[in-house]
């Protein structure tokens, strides 16, 4: 009888079936189309500095409004390993790096429509900051470079909070404090001779 039991409770038992992970998605923003010509055409912000694990997330998003990607370039400087050929669904993108490029841009090229260079925003950016990177980088016509957007973020990021510094400049004298603590008065008319302010 035990084992009646035990071959029934088996039987209803489920398998156990691994995890469905739903698939990752590009974090990309991309620059709006226009007639202004910028230095950036967007902007994107991998998890990782696996080339071989980022890419091809990238290059699926990138496939409809850019065809098929072919070729990409990086600068070493920001990537540890740099494979020659990352495969992706049903073709293969040749990596190729350049020390002379921005190591903070992404150069991607598509057989068909042309070249994009895209911001990166390093993957261990704070949510906040890399939001505000990926808006900047996809101004159209934006002059600034990607070198120049993440160090203008590096300053924005140690800055105190902008209250908190208008609050110190009134509280050490900023607002032009009299000898008794209290803002002065500005005088109305013409000053006597003895006079104080």
């Amino acid at each position: 009888m035990t084992i009646a039991l035990e071959r029934a409770a088996a039987a209803t038992t489920s398998p156990v079936l691994p995890a469905v992970t739903p698939p990752r998605r590009a974090r990309i923003v991309l620059t709006p189309k226009t007639a202004l010509a910028g230095q950036l055409d967007g902007a994107w912000w991998p998890r990782s500095r696996d080339l071989e694990a980022e890419l091809p997330v990238l290059v699926a998003a990138l496939a409809e409004p850019w065809g098929r990607i072919t070729r990409v370039t990086v600068n070493p400087d920001r990537w540890p390993v740099i494979p020659p050929k990352v495969p992706v669904a049903g073709h293969t993108v040749h990596v190729g790096w350049f020390t002379e490029q921005d190591p903070d841009k992404l150069i991607v090229l598509s057989y068909t429509v042309g070249r994009w260079d895209l911001l990166v925003v390093p993957p261990q950016t704070a949510p906040a900051a890399a939001a505000r990177l990926m808006a900047a980088a996809s101004v159209p016509g934006s002059v600034l470079t990607a070198g120049a957007l993440i160090a203008a973020e590096a300053v924005i990021g140690r800055r105190p909070d902008v209250r908190s510094r208008e609050d110190a400049w009134e509280d050490e004298g900023g607002a032009g404090m009299s000898p008794i603590g209290s803002p002065a008065r500005q005088p109305v008319g013409p000053l006597s001779a003895g006079a104080w302010w």
